[in-house]
Order: structure tokens, then C-alpha cells, then sequence
């Protein structure tokens, strides 16, 4: 039997594999771009535009959804090509390229624009990437190596939302809407951080397929996850498909977080406060987001996950429910624990789920049905809005996420 080649391991940038430091870094920087140009869109189209909440919830849904088959096929095409790092470079260089853009926005159908080849990018780049992170790390510490990943996104997230904060600060105080040029501010300082995100991938190496970490300790530590590669071909295992079906119910009711910002404005609360409200989110996100993928890795992913979306149920019931400004701040936490529980976790229990050989593919689904979902989810969200009270969304998500989770109590074993 031929003997397989010895990897060397590249030396730990500050104890953690360079690539999860240096994509957590790609991701930081990103975000950090992302809050400042896109945080502040709904209010935007509805406070400069003049746009009704059915627009608003329609242009996140389209963009998202449309986005959503590029998912697919960069995750399948990653798997294809054994590419993951060249389609994740190509992905975040769409997404800079269209951010200046929003500088000259004045209609609605400009936005769409933009935001579309955002959301493009962010398509074409999310399933190899999310590959990519799986690849580095071994079995035992996924879950940490996706909490590491998902906290630096995050917090670069909560400083785009405080340089954001402070931009508005200073042009327009508590102002309750949001003026043209304070947005014009924020298009032009966020494109920076962008630019400099696609120069860390300098630092990111492909991961050759069966050299992983994860490769050599799967079958020795859990060969109930042995899967061969003749397996692979005939299909995802159907614990994966069912994993799939509750993402869908579950997305139906989670709409974007478009409506949370506008909630938050119809409770009363100014540009300003929503902003920090935002960064609580963020900081809150960022903080738990590594001790959940750890306390996944112990206890197992699916009740960590089933506990953030009980958080998740709850927030989305005190949304509906929230009558002064201040309970919007309390809300914008506990949405932050859901996410740190929640996000991170998934896309470890997903690699969990499905052979190396497949990753790409399976992330593909996840983002595509996800993504796929936004459209149909934001359009309910915008009708149930207009047509009943700016409550029933949140009645609705909370009544899908509830059913989600009997779904994965019940249906998808570790």
C-alpha cells in the first residue's frame, strides 16, 4: 500500500491555525466595511428614498435569493476544482467593487443594483470559504475553529457599527432619520477596509484535499463519520437532507434583520441609538460565538443549536410584543446570543454531517437554501407589516422557530 505524504503544518499565528486567523481577518475587515456601507440601508431607502417597507423587504429577499444559486454552484465548483481559496477571492472582490457604487444612489432600482452584486459576492464566496475554515482544523476542535471565525467576523462587525456611530454622531446627532450625506459619509470611509481584506489572502493557503487535520483523525476518533469517497458520489446522507428541510422552515420565518432596524425606529428609537444597538448585538455575538463552538464540541451541536433558537423564539415574541424604545435595547442582546450559539455551530454541524470530499457542495445547499428562502420570508415580513402591524412578523418568525426546533429535536440525530 502507497504511503501517504507527510503535511507539514504551518506554524500557529497566536496559537491558531494561519488559515482561520488570516480568513477571521478577511472576514473582519469585511465587515467592518459591510455595517458601515449596508447596516444603515433600510432607513436609508426609507428615510432618503422614500421607499415602502414591501420594497425594502423585497430588494433583501431578491438579492438574497437570486444570490442564493451562485451559492450552489460556487460550493459545488469548489468541490469540482479542489479551488476554494480562488473562488473566496473572487467572491469579496465583487463585493468591494460594488460598494462605491451606493455613493450615487438615488433610486431604489440603483440599490438594487448594488446590493445584488454584494450579495453576489458574498455568493460566490461564502460555501468555499466556509470549506476552507472546515479543512484547516481537526474533528475535535471545528466547532472552536468556526466560533474563532464567526467571533472575528463579529467584531469587526461591532467596530464597522462604531466608526458608523460615530460618523453619525458628529454630522446629525440624535436625529430620528437619516440624512443623504451622513450615508454618503459612511459609503466612503467603508470601502477601505474592503480593499484592504482582499490583501490578507496573501496569507491564506489552499488545504490540499485529504491533508486536513480532520482527515487523519476521522476514522480513529469517530468512524461512525467514516464515509468513502464511492459513498460520497451517491448522495448526502439523509440526516443532512432533513437538516436541510428545518433550515428552510426555519428561514421562512426569519426574515431579514432589515425589519428589526425599522422596528427599532418604529419603537421610537433615533439613528444613533439604533446604531449602538447594533454593536451590543455585535459585541454580545462576537463574545459567545467561541465558547458555543467549544461547548459544541463537548455536548454536541444539535442542542446548542436548539438552544439558540429558543433564544431566538423569545426575542422575535418580546419584538412583537416590545411597546417603549428602551426594550429594543434588551432584544438587540439576546439576538446576539441566538447568533453566538447559533451561527457559528451550524456550519459545524454541517461539516459533520457530510464526507470532505462533498463540504463545498453541502455549504453550497445551506447558503442556497438559506439565501433562497430571504425572498419569500422578507416579501411575508413586508405584507404582514403593512397589511396587519408592524408586530406580526415577529409573531410569525417566532412561531416557524419554535417548529424548527421540535423538527431537529426529533428528526436529525448527531
Amino acid at each position: 500500500m502507497e504511503k501517504l505524504p507527510q503535511v507539514t503544518e504551518r506554524k500557529r499565528v497566536f496559537g491558531l491555525n494561519p488559515n482561520i486567523f488570516f480568513l477571521g481577518l478577511v472576514s473582519f475587515l469585511t465587515d467592518v466595511s459591510s455595517e458601515m456601507v449596508f447596516t444603515l440601508l433600510p432607513l436609508f431607502l426609507a428615510n432618503v428614498l422614500g421607499a415602502a417597507t414591501v420594497i425594502i423587504g423585497f430588494i433583501e429577499g431578491l438579492t438574497e435569493s437570486t444570490a442564493s444559486l451562485v451559492r450552489i454552484l460556487s460550493g459545488w465548483l469548489s468541490d469540482k476544482l479542489g479551488k476554494r481559496k480562488s473562488l473566496a477571492i473572487i467572491g469579496y472582490g465583487l463585493s468591494t467593487l460594488a460598494k462605491p457604487f451606493m455613493y450615487v444612489a438615488t433610486t431604489w432600482g440603483v440599490v438594487l443594483g448594488v446590493r445584488f452584486t454584494d450579495r453576489l459576492g458574498k455568493g460566490v464566496r461564502t460555501a468555499p470559504r466556509d470549506a476552507l475554515v472546515a479543512d484547516s482544523v481537526s474533528t475535535e476542535e471545528r466547532g472552536k475553529g468556526f466560533g474563532i471565525h464567526r467571533a472575528m467576523d463579529t467584531f469587526g462587525a461591532a467596530l464597522g457599527l462604531v466608526a458608523a456611530a460615530v460618523v453619525v454622531f458628529l454630522l446629525q446627532r440624535g436625529t430620528l432619520e437619516l440624512a443623504r450625506g451622513t450615508y454618503q459619509w459612511l459609503v466612503l470611509i467603508g470601502i477601505v477596509p474592503a480593499v484592504l481584506a482582499l490583501f490578507m489572502f496573501l496569507f491564506v493557503h489552499e488545504s490540499k484535499r485529504g491533508s486536513s487535520p480532520q482527515s487523519s483523525d476521522l476514522k480513529a476518533s469517530q468512524p461512525y463519520l467514516d464515509i468513502s469517497s464511492q459513498a460520497a458520489k451517491a448522495g448526502f446522507d439523509n440526516r443532512f437532507k432533513l437538516f436541510l428541510g428545518i433550515m428552510f422552515l426555519f428561514t421562512l420565518g426569519n426574515s431579514s434583520d432589515a425589519f428589526l432596524i425599522l422596528r427599532a425606529q418604529n419603537l421610537g428609537n433615533s439613528v444613533l441609538y439604533i446604531l449602538l444597538m447594533l454593536i451590543l448585538f455585535n459585541v454580545v455575538y462576537a463574545t459567545l460565538s467561541t465558547p458555543a463552538g467549544v461547548l459544541s464540541d463537548r455536548l454536541g451541536r444539535r442542542r446548542v443549536i436548539v438552544l439558540g433558537w429558543l433564544i431566538y423564539a423569545l426575542t422575535y415574541f418580546g419584538f412583537a410584543l416590545a411597546s417603549t424604545s428602551w426594550q429594543a435595547w434588551l432584544l438587540f442582546a439576546f439576538y446576539g446570543v441566538y447568533y453566538g450559539l447559533a451561527e457559528g455551530v451550524t456550519r459545524a454541524f454541517v461539516a459533520d454531517l457530510v464526507p470532505e470530499e462533498r463540504r463545498g457542495t453541502a455549504y453550497g445547499l445551506l447558503h442556497g437554501i438559506v439565501g433562497g428562502t430571504l425572498l419569500p420570508a422578507s416579501v411575508i415580513a413586508g405584507w404582514l407589516w403593512q397589511a396587519i402591524s408592524p408586530a406580526a412578523p415577529f409573531y410569525f418568525g417566532a412561531g416557524l422557530a419554535s417548529l424548527a426546533m421540535l423538527g431537529l429535536l426529533t428528526l436529525v440525530r448527531e
